[in-house]
């Protein structure tokens, strides 16, 4: 037998990598992927469900934490050389792009779970060499254990390396929870290879506010912009533009930009000194003898100044580990002109420097250096806004500190949500707006008054139930914002908006207000009530007597303390709960579902039960009676499920994506239904889980399950009750 006959017959199975092209999906790409839903299951944590990572916390010694970051950020690894003998450089970068593929459209990304030692984002090619960064940050992760987690961990590294090299930071929190595998089904883009043209994620490269939403890079493998040029030509102009669109998608107005551009290019440097060619394979490609490590560097040396990352080559300031304005000094103190690194990457570099305002070589302090600008640094220059910003910070040094100092504050912590949620001595007192802060709510009020006084209001359990969902289900778990919390659905914009019904919204409201005036409590808690009285009265009427589980203290937000534009970005567009879609879009209304639960953090059979239970419920936007599969509308019953799955009842499309159930004796129409109802009977994992619930015997387990997701959704943003 020869060696190919032995490896055809090995007895165990083959392909195992993601790319394989293996999966379910692959092979009928028709069915309904539920991988999303996936990236809520904890068997892959290996610290066990009753790990608390707050209780863990308790147990750091902080000031020692820092206290070694600032010793490792100046200690020198023969295996990874530092840049200048210093790693605050490469730290910050590591901070900043486990950070920065925040994006605001969906929440997703974003440092709070540690996501970049994962694929894909440990690969990028804009991540290149952050490997060697996570690696020199073991021997504190090895040390402090399980009281600090990756992802607090990375980016506190970028913080300390800023107060080390000068700059008084703002604050920092802890309290970041490290997840545990890939989230392979975040919608990165739909290139199929790395830095493909960004033409393609825009109607028009030319206006960047045409790029694909809810994407906020200009290129697959990116974090922001192409520091070469749009598609890697040179006008900074047109990058100027890429950059402000950019920086918006990730809750950056111009100001906040300027600063993190100016703030980070202030220290370290780019790397691109020789042939990027030579460079060995990204981490999740490389062979099992390189530990993982990728862009293997056969010409490094051992020194510093050998490194390929970008492949752009220098320093921005003459003191690279000084946090000064000297990037401010060299950008418009010199004409600069259009150049190539020696890895053949386009770069500025200035006309007629003087010697004494050339960094040093990154490895040789005896050689200097030609400093240099990004195409994204000349947009500082030649954009009229930016350049109008940074003459400001050049007038008042102690102004631009400060806002880089809040900018990158904002940055690494954008995506924690309330402040309740921030642990440790450095938390800040001042509680910023894009915090979406809430003030904490009165818990002393009779809670037995006031539902009775809802159940006497004469409001319907349809309009109790509809009014606490969409109060609640805005909560995004991808970077902690919306939710019940905060009762923003009386405010704009979110009174106005078409999925929250506004003139039901204010019928409901005006009962609902005066009640929680008369006991003290607030709007928020009374909302979440009235939602829970509708569904004790629903599961009464099946014949289940029920309490659902409420905790008060809830509070109301004002305008006050509402960016209103930055909410914009909540408002549903489809929510197959309560069997509604704004329009017609390329995905199809059941992937929208999947969408809207994973970011409310729910499972596939919590999903299931709560589709079945609003149905019954009556709970339809605009009280169409699609999927509403039942003969006792208003009571919490199983009937969504019996009929979804009795074979008595053919599905028959019609026109706009409605189907009619019709009896298959007769042909006579008994209901209607979407394709997010049936799609929990055709689908074989969704119809296993409506199976169980369609059982003589899941009465009372049906009623128990939903109330159960039902709690779980209106306390979704409770971070006060884990606090």
């Amino acid at each position: 037998m020869n060696a190919i006959d032995k490896v055809s017959k090995c007895p165990v199975m083959h392909g195992g990598n993601t790319l394989s092209g293996s999966g379910v999906v692959s092979w009928w790409p028709k069915s309904l992927n539920l991988e999303i839903l996936h990236q809520h299951d904890t068997k892959t944590n290996p610290l066990g469900k009753h790990f608390d990572y707050r209780d863990e916390l308790k147990k750091l010694d902080i000031e020692a934490l820092k206290k070694d970051m600032h010793s490792l950020l100046t200690d020198s690894q023969d295996w990874w050389p530092a840049d200048y003998g210093h790693y605050g450089g490469l730290m910050i970068r590591l901070a900043w792009h486990s950070a920065g593929s925040y994006r605001l459209a969906d929440g997703r990304g974003g440092g709070g779970g540690g996501n970049i030692r994962f694929a894909p984002l440990n690969s990028w090619p804009d991540n290149g060499n952050l490997d060697k960064a996570r690696r020199l940050l073991w021997p504190l992760k090895k040390k402090y254990g399980n009281a600090v987690s990756w992802a607090d961990l990375i980016l506190l590294a970028g913080t300390i390396a800023y107060e080390n090299m000068g700059l008084k930071t703002f604050g920092f929190g802890f309290g970041r929870e490290d997840i545990w595998h890939p989230e392979i089904d975040t919608y990165w883009g739909a290139e199929k290879e790395w830095l493909a043209p960004s033409d393609n994620r825009y109607e028009d490269v030319g206006k960047p506010d045409t790029m694909e939403n809810p994407l906020a890079a200009v290129q697959m493998g990116l974090i922001y912009v192409n520091p070469e040029g749009v598609n890697g030509q040179s006008d900074p102009l047109k990058t100027a533009g890429q950059v402000r669109e950019t920086f918006a998608r990730m809750a950056m107005d111009d100001e906040e930009t300027a600063a993190l551009t100016a703030g980070g290019h202030t220290v370290g440097k780019t790397h691109g000194n020789g042939d990027a060619g030579a460079l060995g394979v990204e981490p999740e490609a490389a062979e099992v003898e390189n530990m993982g490590f990728g862009w293997i560097n056969p010409n490094l040396g051992g020194k510093a100044s050998n490194a390929i990352t970008s492949g752009l080559e220098g320093a921005w300031t003459t003191n690279p580990t000084v946090f000064d304005m000297g990037y401010f000094e060299l950008l418009f103190g010199y004409e600069w002109e259009l150049t190539k690194s020696p890895a053949g990457a386009n770069q500025w570099q200035p006309i007629g420097i003087k010697e004494e305002h050339m960094p040093v070589d990154a490895t040789d302090p005896s050689i200097r250096r030609m400093p240099i600008m990004t195409d994204a640094d000349m947009a500082m220059k030649m954009d009229p806004t930016y350049n109008a910003i940074c003459q400001k910070f050049m007038a008042e040094p102690d102004y631009f500190r400060d806002t880089f100092a809040r900018a990158w504050f904002k940055l690494t912590h954008r995506d924690m949500g309330p402040k309740v949620r921030y642990v440790g001595p450095d938390v800040p007192e001042e509680e910023l707006i894009w915090m979406d802060p809430v003030p904490a709510g009165p818990n002393n009020y009779d809670v037995g008054a006031i539902k009775s006084k809802i159940a006497a209001s004469g409001l319907s359990v349809a309009e109790l139930v509809s009014t606490a969902w969409d109060s609640a289900r805005t909560y995004r778990g991808s970077d902690m914002r919306g939710g019940a919390n905060g009762a923003r659905i009386r405010l704009a914009p979110q009174k106005d908006w078409e999925g929250n019904e506004p003139a039901r919204l204010a019928k409901v409201l005006g009962v609902l207000e005066p009640i929680a005036a008369e006991y003290g409590a607030s709007v928020a808690d009374v909302i979440v009530l009235a939602g829970n009285v509708g569904v004790e009265k629903a599961a009464k009427a099946a014949g289940h007597d029920v309490s659902v589980p409420f905790t008060p203290g809830r509070g109301d937000a004002t305008d006050e303390m509402t960016d209103a534009a930055s909410f914009d970005v909540l408002e549903p567009l489809a929510d197959g709960y309560r069997n509604w879609q704004k329009e017609d879009y390329v995905v199809s209304p059941e992937e929208m579902m999947l969408d809207r639960t994973q970011l409310m953090g729910l499972t596939a059979p919590e999903m299931t039960v709560l589709i079945g239970g609003m149905r019954a419920l009556g709970a339809n936007h605009a009280g169409t009676k699609h999927g509403v599969f039942t003969d006792r509308e208003g009571a919490l019953t199983t009937d969504f499920f019996v009929n979804l799955t009795d074979m008595g009842y053919t599905w028959n499309p019609v026109d706009g994506g409605i189907y009619e159930i019709r009896d298959r004796k007769t042909g006579s129409v008994k209901w209607t239904a979407t394709r997010v109802d049936l799609v929990f009977g055709s689908n074989s994992i969704l119809r296993a889980y409506a199976e169980v619930y369609a059982q003589d015997d899941a009465k009372q387990k049906f009623v128990s399950d939903f109330v159960a997701a039902w709690t779980k959704v209106m306390n979704a943003d409770r971070f006060d009750l884990a606090a």
